[in-house]
């Protein structure tokens, strides 16, 4: 995108600045004084309901402020309509009541920030209004809006210049309302479960806890490599280990992966462990959490996205991995789903990529994520995950070739990942080393060998269940939003060309 402004752009710049100036040169350019004492939300809320007749019998002043959206002048009377946090209200102007102020008024523009004083009365098509008394521009807007009858449309520049996305488009405000709402309902949640909110290191000298390549970084004074995390778990665990029993976090995690509307390199992920406890509860509470946030945020547990409905008060499904593979390939051979020879064959049929070092493990997930993930619409708990992609978990005790973990999958998408956390310090070393053999195979993503969580767990931790929900997928469910830059404020995006 080139960032030079179009002609007619430069010229109302122009303009705009020469406004600024002389505003400047009278001493009045970027006050700080004006105070305001009400929300246009408010004000509709206490006196939506009161007559003419009452709002004049009962004057009522307020100051009001708030960027300018729309202004039409009519002689020597005018009119404005003033957007703050909650919403927007008109004022109108009159040149008697506000003489000098009303001149000056007549040059602003649609953009500025406006502080008004008056009191409440009612128009004669009957809108709430404010009858101007005092009237000053607070800030000076150089830019112009984008045209208020299409807002601001193009949806990269959406992404770049989210400040004019909040601006014109109600409907994105609402998308991170609904996020903070998501966020605080889940820390509620947690905390009624007496769970403990906790941080954890966002740079680390291993990065642990997941497999995706790391973001690397130095830090110059101990003259050491560091990764930005790409998860928490294994300072989590830690805290499990230290007697922390209930623990979560809310934060950012970071991968040096692709961009696309389900991924981006830095992302907010919940995570939680909870000792004396194995994946099937995880499974319970994930269901239950979020039946919770359809109900707060929408007020009913059928869901619109994208054009389908979804019923979340229905039992989630519950497949295994491989009851899905063979659910949605009817001609696989199901005695053969573990044998190596057989599913190299059937991914190069299907010119599924795989490394001459995966085993069939490996393989049978590298055909569940590009042949089945997508197809999951309703809410489907996917678990006994391989053991080969887990290393991690605990193994299931009757058929060690899995684990016991899960994933939920929702509208084609991973939206949480649980299992119940492997706290024998030797397998777990074990598992770590043959990642560590992955890594010197050229797989980029294995994770490292951490001798420091070994450590912990030969102190002991006992029986736990951990999860990871990823907030930003479950958000653009919950706000019906396609893509996951529309649920983060500024998401990661390739610099401007000039």
């Amino acid at each position: 995108m080139n960032s030079e402004e179009p002609p007619d752009d430069n010229k109302l710049i122009a303009e705009r600045r020469a406004k600024l100036a002389a505003l400047r040169r009278e001493g009045r350019a970027f006050p700080n004084d004006f105070r305001r004492d009400t929300l246009a939300a408010q004000l509709q809320m206490s006196f939506g309901d009161k007559s003419a007749e009452w709002l004049e019998a009962n004057p009522t002043p307020v100051h009001v402020g708030g960027r300018m959206m729309l202004k039409r002048v009519m002689g020597r009377a005018s009119f404005a309509q003033l957007a703050d946090r909650s919403g927007q209200i008109q004022i109108f102007l009159q040149s008697d009541a506000l003489g000098e102020a009303y001149e000056r008024f007549k040059s602003w523009d649609l953009g500025d920030i406006v502080g008004a004083g008056g009191v409440l009365f009612r128009t004669k098509t009957g809108e709430l209004s404010v009858r101007a008394t005092h009237l000053e521009l607070l800030a000076k807007a150089l830019r112009p809006l984008p045209d208020k009858w299409h807002g601001l449309t193009d949806t990269e520049l959406r992404y770049r210049q989210r400040y004019v996305d909040l601006i014109m488009n109600a409907g994105s405000r609402e998308v991170f309302r609904i996020r903070a709402r998501v966020v605080r309902f889940l820390r509620d949640f947690l905390d009624s479960l007496d769970f403990l909110e906790v941080e954890t290191p966002m740079m680390q000298p291993i990065p642990g806890g997941a497999v995706a390549r790391p973001f690397k970084t130095h830090h110059n004074a101990l003259d050491l490599d560091m990764y930005l995390r790409i998860a928490p778990e294994l300072y989590l665990k830690r805290l499990i280990v230290g007697g922390f029993e209930r623990v979560y976090e809310i934060n950012r995690n970071f991968r040096n992966e692709g961009l696309s509307t389900q991924h981006n390199p830095e992302f907010t992920m919940l995570e939680l462990y909870l000792a004396y406890a194995d994946y099937r509860d995880l499974m319970e509470w994930v269901e239950k959490a979020i039946r919770g946030l359809a109900d707060a945020v929408h007020g009913a547990r059928q869901i619109e996205y994208q054009g389908r409905r979804y019923d979340l008060a229905a039992p989630f499904d519950r497949v295994t991995v491989e009851q899905a593979l063979v659910a949605h390939h009817p001609g696989i051979d199901p005695p053969s789903l573990r044998d190596l020879t057989y599913l190299r064959k059937f991914c190069a049929e299907r010119a599924i990529p795989f490394h001459d070092h995966d085993g069939p493990g490996k393989l049978q997930i590298e055909i569940f994520d590009k042949t089945i993930e997508h197809k999951l619409l309703d809410p489907t708990f996917i678990y006994a995950y391989p053991a080969e992609v887990s290393p991690l978990s605990r193994a299931n005790d009757a058929d060690p070739f899995v684990t016991d973990r899960f994933e939920l999958f929702l509208a084609g998408r991973e939206i949480a990942n649980g299992f119940s956390e492997l706290n024998d310090p030797e397998d777990q070393a074990a598992r770590f080393r043959a990642q560590v053999a992955r890594q010197d195979r050229g797989d980029e993503e294995a994770m490292y060998f951490d001798s420091d969580y070994i450590r912990a767990l030969e102190y002991g931790m006992p029986p736990t269940a951990g999860l990871g929900v990823g907030i930003d997928r479950l958000v653009m469910f919950l706000t019906n939003s396609p893509s996951i830059r529309d649920v983060i404020l500024f998401p990661h995006m390739r610099p401007e060309t000039i």
